[in-house]
């Protein structure tokens, strides 16, 4: 009798522990999401919330704030002769239909006057509900009392607040003018705020006494209990408390306090466990599509992809110095493998072209735009020297030299494309310098440069272009004493040069052709060259930004990124 042979295959044992290995993964990730998503659904819920809590004492704030406006138009009014004052009192009761009536009294709390628009005052009044007998406002200020029913009009009792400010008589005694508004305006802000579907806010004051509730029939019959006598006690913000959400939120100017309540098992746990449920439906799915999976491609393609893939994975790391190894399987896995690898090779062979070309194009645009120095310029400078030592001027001669050494010093830099601000700033001052000699003081100039960014790098000879095209295209035109005012400060995390002159100014397409044309001997190294400079250090965002008008003068912005002195040049 042959014996049976009994026992697992490779394949399935393989099975079996990818299987294993990511049941136990994905019951190790449900409860790390479930628990991070239960805490992230609570975090919503308290956002959510306070926002809605937000808008309503918004809203509320909001709406009395306006009402205090009307105070002021009512202020404003008050003041005017009686027939006027009453015209304009019942033009504002027919346009704000919020406002149910406005009265005054006198410093003993008589009433004067009354303006009750369409609804009829009575004539006998029991009990004044909207004129406070004690804790009047004082002068200047407002007071806001509590809703109360409007006890005023004939056949009229709507719900209202009333808003209280001493003014000034037209003869010259103290009134105590009341604005009673309908409370429905409030209480609408209030019910519209929802909560999740069972949730709700309402008002109370300081002491915790209910002033609205959106289910004040139930609070006063007794049949819904509100902790306000806890809730008083606690500060603004949210916490929970017996799987309920309780939010504060303090009017600033009239006292209330704006409750919002919400409930965890509608906002937290059902969602919680709904997402649960799906979740377990996907597992189930997943392990079923991975113990089908992992039994074909464990032995087809998962291994040669997964080779491939560490393969892409290393050259993305490191491009230039990757060396490609074919990956071997399926027939479509090898011709995979194969074009990748032609890839590889044509790639690293235009990085290394675009590379050495970016180089050489940097190197040479670099040094061509530093090398175009104005030969003019400097004749006209040593011109001007002989001219001094001729006059006997010795002392301005020397400071002439000593500006130009400084100047070719700078531009020189030791090589460096960049330079501390601080030098660039002595640059532009040795060119204004001598510039200022040669024009024989026709113009004056000053520096606004902010301490905190003097350390910080440059792109050298950049102020300079810019101050000779102030000077030959500008202020030399000009028949009245010129101006250039330089300054420099931090923007962000860029720094702004401004050059601005009260020279001839420009039209808006001579501006554009500045930066477009091509440098020539009057322009030096030219605004194109500096803003072409900067764009190849930092790229598009950064260069000039010129604005001028016609005999108004030009002002060049400069951009840059703040760069400290201790860190690396830009290559």
């Amino acid at each position: 009798m042959d014996k049976k042979q009994y026992g697992l295959s490779l394949s399935a044992i393989l099975n079996l522990f990818v299987v294993g290995i990511v049941l136990a993964a994905l019951l190790g990730g449900l409860w790390v999401f479930v628990s991070v998503f239960r805490h992230s659904v609570e975090q919503s819920a308290l956002t959510s919330s306070e926002q809605a809590v937000v808008q309503a004492s918004n809203a509320v704030r909001n709406y009395t704030v306006d009402m205090e406006g009307v105070m002021g138009t009512i202020e404003e009014f008050y003041g005017q002769e009686t027939p006027e004052r009453d015209r304009s009192l019942a033009t504002l009761l027919r346009v704000r239909r919020d406002v149910v009536a406005i009265t005054s009294y006198d410093e003993e709390g008589r009433m004067q006057d009354a303006w009750t628009g369409t609804y009829r005052l009575k004539k006998k009044i029991l009990k004044n509900l909207s004129f406070p007998e004690t804790d009047r406002p004082g002068p200047g200020t407002i007071g806001i009392s509590e809703p109360h029913a409007e006890t005023l009009l004939e056949n009229y009792y709507p719900w209202v607040v009333s808003i209280t400010k001493e003014l000034e008589a037209p003869d010259g005694g103290k009134h105590m003018v009341v604005m009673d508004i309908r409370f429905s305006q409030i209480a609408g802000y209030v019910d519209g705020v929802g909560i999740g579907q069972h949730g709700y806010c309402f008002i109370m004051d300081g002491e915790g006494n209910v002033i609205y509730h959106p289910q004040q029939q139930l609070i006063y019959s007794g049949l819904k209990p509100e902790q306000t006598d806890i809730l008083a006690g606690m500060g603004d913000g949210s916490v929970i408390r017996s799987d309920v959400i309780y939010t504060i939120r303090t009017l600033d100017n009239c006292g209330w306090r704006i409750v919002g309540i919400s409930h965890i098992d509608e906002l937290v746990t059902g969602r919680v466990r709904a997402t649960m449920q799906i979740l377990l439906v996907l597992i189930c799915f997943v392990l079923a599509t991975v113990f089908m999976g992992s039994y074909i491609l464990s032995r087809t393609i998962s291994r040669p992809i997964q080779g491939l893939v560490k393969a892409m994975q290393d050259f993305e790391a490191n491009a230039k110095g990757f060396n490609y190894q074919p990956v071997h399987g399926s027939s479509e896995i090898r011709a995979l493998s194969d074009s990748f690898g032609h890839m590889v090779v044509r790639l690293q062979d235009l990085m290394e072209k675009v590379r050495s070309e970016e180089i050489t194009l940097r190197k040479t645009e670099l040094k061509a735009l530093q090398a175009q120095i104005n030969p003019h310029f400097l004749y006209n400078t040593l011109d001007a020297i002989s001219w001094l030592c001729e006059e006997e001027r010795s002392r301005d001669a020397v400071e002439m030299v000593n500006a130009l050494a400084r100047l070719f010093r700078i531009s020189i830099s030791k090589g460096h494309e960049l330079i501390p601000i601080e030098k660039e700033v002595q640059h532009a001052k040795s060119y204004l310098m001598i510039q200022n000699f040669r024009y024989k003081n026709q113009f004056t100039y000053s520096f606004d440069i902010e301490e905190a960014v003097l350390p910080c790098l440059c792109n050298k000879i950049t102020l300079q272009p810019i101050i000779e095209n102030a000077i030959y295209h500008g202020i030399n035109r000009m028949v009245d004493e010129g101006r250039i005012d330089i300054r420099i400060f931090q923007e962000g995390e860029d720094i702004i040069f401004t050059v601005t002159d009260n020279g001839v100014g420009m039209s808006r397409e001579q501006c554009s052709s500045i930066l477009n044309s091509e440098p020539d001997s009057q322009n030096g190294i030219g605004i194109k060259n500096v803003n072409e400079r900067i764009k190849i250090y930092f790229g598009d965002r950064y260069g000039l930004t010129i604005e001028s008008e016609p005999d108004e003068g030009t002002s060049v912005e400069i951009r840059m990124p703040r760069i400290e002195e201790d860190g690396n040049e830009v290559r």
